[in-house]
């Protein structure tokens, strides 16, 4: 009898998992975002390989990812918060860059970026992605193979893919407001300590250990788990944070299996720009209406992105192996910290801790 109660309830459980795992959200998205992210990304690919530098436009196509930040508003209050995004990843990219040469500040610095750019997001409520790209970025340029006098050219090639995504979003602007009304600009709701500064700095310390974890097991590039934990630990909910793990691993086991067979193809600079175009309008169609579907799509995305290249210098399914266990890593790590987030014991034991080291009142 105990035994048939248990197996019941189990079934139960299951089916309410696979219930959450199977949802598909609609979506009012137009097929012009989409195809105009792919622009943004794709156009400094092309320009790359034109001039036969794949890895400057690699570079550019990063600072592109801007695009995604462009809020549904009239245009004027639209650009004002795209151009704050542009310069916010311009600076966490040169900050990580630089980095880069000082290994000993990797986590820290990657911390501070981390609960900086939280902050700032709540603060001001910035939609999805929130800051996610900015870390992304800070943590791809801290893994780059530059030397010292790259610098400036690297931050430069960033900053204009950054441009070139705020072109193509005055022009998305101009053409689709003639569709439909702009969203009203919200008034900023009344900032918490919790909500900004204590959840910012819980975030950024799991952000910072899970790349200091990386370190520990002496992964190459490390840059994926911090990724991946802060990607999990954007649910505004525990069961949020929890769907969330479980899309990006699921999803991203299948996603290397389409990048293991889209790596059997006989691609050249050209096909792999134009793959990554495709793959970039597939992914911010999906992503409104199914996020495990969509990290089907951007595991390769993104593998390209981080490793274009690079490819062909060594065996795939190494790197791709490797890449399953940083996601792996830093989602379960992640997950972790959105317990402690949502642990109402967690936030009495440490939130009066941390209000106590600010003395000086930070929010109105």
């Amino acid at each position: 009898m105990m035994n048939r109660r248990w197996w019941s309830r189990l079934q139960a459980l299951l089916r309410r998992e696979m219930l959450h795992l199977a949802t598909v959200n609609r979506s009012d998205r137009r097929w012009q975002m989409p195809f105009c992210a792919a622009l943004a990304s794709g156009l400094p690919l092309l320009v790359g390989v034109y001039f036969d530098r794949l890895d400057y436009g690699l570079v550019s196509s990063l600072g592109g990812l801007v695009f995604l930040y462009s809020p549904n508003t009239a245009l004027s209050h639209r650009m004002v918060a795209l151009m704050a995004c542009a310069f916010g990843m311009s600076a966490c990219y040169a900050l990580g860059v630089m980095s880069h040469f000082f290994p000993l500040l990797l986590v820290p610095v990657l911390g501070f970026i981390a609960i900086l750019v939280s902050m700032v997001c709540r603060f001001y409520v910035v939609g999805p992605p929130g800051s996610l790209f900015f870390v992304m970025a800070a943590s791809i340029g801290a893994y780059s193979p530059i030397d010292v006098m790259q610098v400036p050219l690297h931050v430069g090639l960033f900053t204009m893919g950054c441009l070139l995504a705020c072109l193509i979003a005055f022009f998305y602007g101009v053409y689709i407001l003639r569709l439909q009304a702009p969203q009203p600009a919200a008034p900023l709701p009344p900032a918490s300590f919790d909500f900004v500064v204590f959840d910012s700095i819980v975030i950024g310390l799991a952000v910072a250990v899970s790349l200091a974890v990386a370190q520990a097991l002496q992964l190459e590039r490390a840059y994926w788990v911090p990724v991946s934990c802060l990607a999990v630990m954007q649910g505004a909910s525990l069961r949020a944070v929890w769907n969330k793990q479980l899309h990006r691993i699921v999803g991203t086991a299948v996603g290397l299996l389409l990048t293991w067979a889209l790596l059997a193809l006989p691609l050249d600079k050209w096909s792999v720009s134009l793959l990554m175009m495709a793959l970039t309008f597939v992914v911010e169609t999906l992503v409104v209406r199914h996020y495990g579907l969509a990290v089907v799509f951007i595991t390769p995305l993104t593998i390209f992105l981080a490793e274009a290249a690079r490819l062909g210098q060594g065996a795939p399914a190494g790197m791709l192996q490797a890449r399953l266990f940083d996601i792996v890593l830093g989602s379960v790590i992640g997950l972790l910290g959105g317990i402690c987030l949502h642990s109402p014991r967690f936030r009495n034991a440490l939130g009066p801790r941390i209000r106590r080291l600010f003395s000086a009142r930070l929010l109105p």
